[in-house]
């Protein structure tokens, strides 16, 4: 990883107060390798809590509203969450996309919105099974970069990759698939921001465990991981730490 890593535990829903203690023992995990960058992105009731203990890991929102106020209900804005100390959040993931029926540019709004509230974004992309099958994931991931990504620029700006089939299921692409996805991943955000674009971190996601996590973050363009439910205990998320730590060491 030629970049700094960026290993981020998307809590999805999951999560209580008592649960704050697995995101301080984290915390004490995110400290020991400050070579690493690490994130958490708890539900928004945990949001403000984590973020006051927080000292070496950035906590961020799930999800953010296009809009910074309004008659929204239920929803939540990107100064809401800076308010609350968060740092980031991610966007277009595929479970907003598919439950919730976000389209690019609602992924695109809700960037822009979180970029100019002072918040990183990790916008997230990915094909499903059919799409795959068909030979059109390339080309479908494309074409969410190009309808998602903020046309601005690529400051505080990650991408993560996430195949739909791959997230919670076990399943992992071949080493070859995910390489050859992120090089095409690359070469997208080049062709949109220039130069600019070999700085973004571009993230996978999907079934990373402590397990899989030093194969997957040693592949050429992985620049970290987006981390499901082996990111809600400190000992599960600890391990994928290590391993991007350790790759750094060499």
């Amino acid at each position: 990883m030629a970049l700094r890593p960026y290993i981020v535990g998307n809590w999805k829903m999951n999560g209580l107060r008592a649960t704050l203690s697995e995101a301080r023992a984290i915390d004490r995990v995110a400290a020991r390798y400050p070579a690493v960058d690490v994130g958490i992105a708890p539900p928004f009731t945990l949001v403000h809590a984590m973020a006051e203990e927080a000292q070496a890991m950035a906590v961020g929102g799930q999800d953010v509203h296009a809009k910074p106020s309004g008659a929204f209900t239920g929803d939540i804005s990107a100064p809401m969450l800076e308010d609350a100390g968060a740092r980031f959040t991610i966007v277009g993931h595929s479970e907003r996309r598919s439950l919730h029926g976000e389209s690019d540019g609602d992924v695109q709004a809700k960037a822009v919105a979180a970029r100019a509230a002072g918040l990183g974004v990790i916008l997230c992309v990915g094909e499903t099974e059919a799409e795959r099958d068909a030979g059109q994931a390339e080309a479908v991931v494309s074409g969410q970069l190009h309808g998602s990504l903020p046309k601005e620029g690529a400051e505080g700006l990650a991408v993560a990759y996430e195949p739909v089939w791959a997230i919670g299921t076990g399943r992992v692409p071949s080493v070859e698939d995910v390489a050859a996805m992120h090089r095409a991943i690359r070469a997208d955000l080049v062709a949109i921001y220039g130069d600019a674009g070999k700085g973004v971190r571009i993230l996978y996601g999907g079934s990373v465990n402590a397990g899989n996590a030093s194969e997957l973050l040693g592949v050429a363009d992985v620049g970290g991981a987006l981390v499901g439910g082996a990111s809600l205990t400190a000992e599960s998320f600890a391990a994928i730490i290590n391993a991007a730590a350790m790759l750094i060491e060499g």
